[in-house]
């Protein structure tokens, strides 16, 4: 039958190679002098074999103590690391992130958001994957996902939304076409243009075409896609103009691709988003702190 060691019987022991006398390895463990002897003594008979020599008042380990020391140090080295990761993960310096992003601000706002989180926690590993908002929101409800940025509406139970301002649709288009050099768009001055749409089922899609309805304007719509971005990448392939939001457009803008604001108002709902009735882990907390303060920063630039 293997012999049973407890904690405290290993603590004893350690304390007494640690100090080299009973005496000493009680004071650092605010013992009484004969606990220690009592405890080790119990150790040397559950383990059949001396642990010390005595000689005099010092203690002189015994080969076999030596080879268990080896081990327990091990042990204790090991439990110094969780100690150090547990102190880590309390003031965020370790752990790990999950978010999920529409592929719309994949392209710079939750990058720059990541990088900001990420520069005063270099022991955090995040992954970050694009996706349709709605299956965001499924895999944000059942925790496949720590926090997820998404357009709204979102008619999804079970998540915790935390909406961002409006945001307001920019037309884009080539450097070369004949509004480019026009400082404000009017959705009038889109009568029979080559348009870039989104696709129907989209909220903004919908606000796009009553505009559109109420402005008596008939856009020449040759194209449709779910995605701004691929609607921005189609505009600077030179297949027409598209009505995008600001954040989908920005990182597209270039000396080839110009990006006006639109006259009309016509906006984009973003927000983030949380698992109901879980606790929210400190790390998704302070990356939605991020993504707020690089969104502020983008509002003033």
């Amino acid at each position: 039958m293997k012999p049973v060691l407890n904690l405290r019987q290993i603590e004893a022991f350690r304390a007494v190679m640690l100090t080299g006398s009973v005496v000493s390895a009680a004071r650092l463990m605010s013992v009484t002098q004969p606990g220690v002897s009592r405890t080790l003594g119990l150790m040397e008979v559950r383990l059949g074999y001396p642990l010390f020599e005595r000689r005099g008042r010092r203690l002189v380990p015994t080969p076999e103590a030596e080879a268990l020391y080896r081990e327990v140090d091990q042990l204790y080295g090991s439990i110094e690391r969780i100690s150090q990761v547990a102190q880590d993960i309390r003031f965020q310096r370790a752990g790990a992130l999950r978010v999920a992003t529409l592929p719309a601000l994949a392209q710079w706002l939750v990058p720059r958001a990541i990088t900001r989180f990420l520069s005063s926690r270099p022991n955090v590993k995040v992954f970050v994957q694009s996706l349709p908002s709605r299956q965001i929101a499924e895999l944000v409800s059942t925790r496949q996902f720590d926090v997820g940025v998404v357009e709204l509406p979102l008619a999804r139970p079970s998540i915790d939304t935390e909406v961002f301002d409006p945001v307001q649709s920019m037309a884009i288009m080539p450097a070369s076409h004949r509004l480019a050099s026009k400082k404000i768009i009017s959705l009038k001055d889109l009568d029979g243009e080559r348009m870039v749409m989104l696709s129907q089922h989209s909220f903004i899609r919908y606000q796009i075409e009553d505009a559109f309805a109420l402005a008596g304007v008939a856009p020449n719509v040759v194209l449709e896609t779910p995605s701004s971005s691929i609607a921005c990448a189609l505009v600077a392939a030179g297949a027409g103009i598209s009505l995008v939001s600001k954040w989908a457009a920005a990182p597209f803008a270039s000396a080839d691709i110009v990006v006006l604001p639109v006259k009309e108002v016509l906006t984009s709902r973003y927000a983030v988003i949380f698992s109901q009735g879980t606790a929210r882990s400190s790390l998704a907390d302070a990356f939605a702190a991020d993504l707020r303060a690089e969104i502020k920063l983008s509002d003033q630039n």
